[in-house]
């Protein structure tokens, strides 16, 4: 794998003069690299990841597992290209094992997410089942680790 895509990857504000001293090459060099990658549609966005638990935003994540039928010819794709276009949509993936796609959804609240699989999900036309998990913490996201203030035992126990 390219270094300068790994590098990216882990901190997407490190500079082309940055990057260039870590590559042993030229600013010029990252920047046509990185602008190759983003118009073979290799680099797709730069995005910032917030622990949203410590702002005052109301929001509810879940999973939900979906069991399709795939088109001939087209397989899961026509299917997931629709579901993407759902904005609740944060991640759509094909799986393998007891289901076929799993979703990432949000919404300001469970009945939100509940209303989403009931009214526009589970009703598509190609989409047979949806079984929903709500996430209820997260600990750690795209290789990122959640801070996470562990309780005093003795509050826990309600002394």
């Amino acid at each position: 794998m390219d270094k300068l895509l790994m590098l990216l990857e882990e901190d997407a504000r490190l500079t082309p003069a940055q990057l260039a001293v870590m590559l042993n090459t030229t600013e010029d060099a990252v920047r046509e690299s990185i602008r190759k990658y983003a118009r073979e549609g290799v680099i797709l966005a730069y995005k910032t990841l917030i622990d949203w638990d410590r702002t005052e935003r109301e929001y509810v994540t879940a999973l939900i597992e979906i069991k399709v039928t795939p088109h001939i010819g087209k397989g899961f794709d026509k299917v997931a290209k629709r579901i993407c276009q759902y904005p609740e949509v944060r991640d759509l993936y094909l799986m393998s094992g007891g289901f076929d796609l799993a979703a990432m959804i949000e919404g300001r609240s469970l009945r939100d997410v509940a209303l989403f699989v009931a009214e526009k999900l589970a009703v598509l036309e190609d989409v047979t089942s949806t079984a929903t998990h709500f996430v209820l913490r997260k600990y750690k996201d795209k290789g990122v680790e959640y801070r996470v203030e562990e309780k005093d035992e003795r509050s826990q126990a309600g002394v």
